[in-house]
């Protein structure tokens, strides 16, 4: 079901919109105190700024046109609940403070794949799932091993950032 938006909607959409390309201008203004000289790969360390600059301020200019050619049409009203779950915020905040707690400790992969695990807990419980039983208990610890992994790999082995490892061998 479609829900019609009011002049006041649309612009608070613009607003949107505009704040988007404000923090891609403010990125890219940080992107310039950079030093672009070109290392490994043929990419300096500010081509990764530039392209999120530049996909925020496109996302924004987006977001300013859908909002000033009549709102954002057909758009269906939120699921959820009218009001915040606040144990899921709990859950979520948990992950998240025990990754930046756990990373030195017992190194990124395993520490990542805990907040994962955490914060999949907590939006599994606001969505009212099943989230406590054995094999999605499983299911979402290889997921965050899966996700976390390749990561770590990818960040000290290509990319030669030095991330915390379990071990001095640079594979945990």
């Amino acid at each position: 079901m479609a829900t019609t938006t009011s002049p006041t909607d649309h612009r608070a959409q613009a607003a949107v919109g505009a704040g988007i390309v404000g923090l891609a201008l403010a990125l890219a203004g940080g992107a310039l105190s950079i030093p672009g000289e070109a290392g490994y790969g043929g990419v300096g360390p500010n081509f990764l700024p530039w392209v999120v600059a530049a996909a925020l301020a496109a996302c924004g200019v987006l977001i300013v046109r859908e909002a000033l050619t009549g709102g954002f049409r057909a758009m269906e009203a939120p699921p959820g609940a009218a009001q915040p779950w606040w144990p899921g915020l709990a859950w979520v905040s948990a992950g998240l403070l025990a990754n930046a707690a756990l990373i030195t400790r017992i190194g990124f992969i395993f520490s990542c794949t805990l907040c994962y695990l955490l914060a999949v807990q907590g939006l599994r419980r606001a969505a009212g799932q099943a989230a406590s039983r054995p094999a999605v208990l499983a299911a979402d610890l290889a997921t965050g091993l899966a996700l976390s992994a390749p990561v770590y790999w990818l960040f000290t082995r290509l990319l030669a950032i030095n991330l915390p490892g379990l071990t001095g061998t640079g594979w945990l």
